[in-house]
């Protein structure tokens, strides 16, 4: 795995206590967005522990390049903001879990576990806050799911809004990546949703995530 954070301060002991981790081997760290992608792409990577604010390229922006690019590496992020517009956009890049840096050494082996095993992660504060913007959000501003969708299209909305990856909704359903694809489309046209971080708002509104 790689650890990214443009802190030496927090990467390296943070590197150091996981490479001590029985299953986990830390190949690099990175100090920012473009470090990761040169990480990732000199061998293979499981998961990259992202920060977001990096200087260079930001941790969402290499999140996105990572999804399109290396789309069998996992994001977990670990970061100090908590706030909707953070989330959403980590989530909608492609991040499979989301941590703030208040998660314990346990909380974030079992992320990084579980972003590896193809599962998302999100711990209780990310969580509460997602849940509390789909309740104080204007009714008008999330539509209600048209009765039309498919039992397949609920259950690609559901992984979505857990914030699995296309890669990662194709191996739990045991259908293929393009197949996801064809349920996103029609799923995203029937019900106007316009991109992966309103599909997230959806599927939590919907109570599906």
């Amino acid at each position: 795995m790689v650890v990214a954070d443009d802190q030496a301060a927090v990467r390296e002991p943070l590197a150091a206590v996981l490479d001590l981790t029985e299953g986990i081997d830390v190949v690099a760290g990175a100090a920012d967005g473009t470090e990761v992608l040169a990480a990732v792409a000199a061998g293979p990577v499981d998961v990259v522990l992202m920060d977001l604010r990096m200087p260079v390229m930001d941790g969402t922006e290499a999140t996105r390049r990572l999804s399109e690019e290396h789309p069998e590496t996992a994001v977990v992020v670990l970061t100090t903001f908590a706030d909707d517009d953070s989330i959403l956009a980590a989530l909608s890049a492609g991040a499979r879990g989301y941590l703030t840096k208040n998660a314990g050494r346990q909380d974030i082996v079992r992320a990084i576990r579980a972003a590896a095993a193809g599962q998302a992660v999100l711990d209780h504060e990310v969580q509460n806050r997602l849940l509390a913007t789909v309740r104080t959000r204007p009714p008008a501003g999330v539509q209600p799911l048209p009765p039309d969708l498919t039992r397949r299209e609920r259950e690609v909305l559901t992984l979505i809004g857990q914030g699995l990856p296309n890669r990662a909704i194709a191996e739990k359903l045991f259908i293929s990546e393009a197949t996801v694809k064809t349920h996103i489309n029609n799923l995203f046209a029937k019900a106007g949703i316009q991109d992966r971080a309103d599909a997230v708002r959806r599927a939590l509104a919907a109570g599906l995530a």
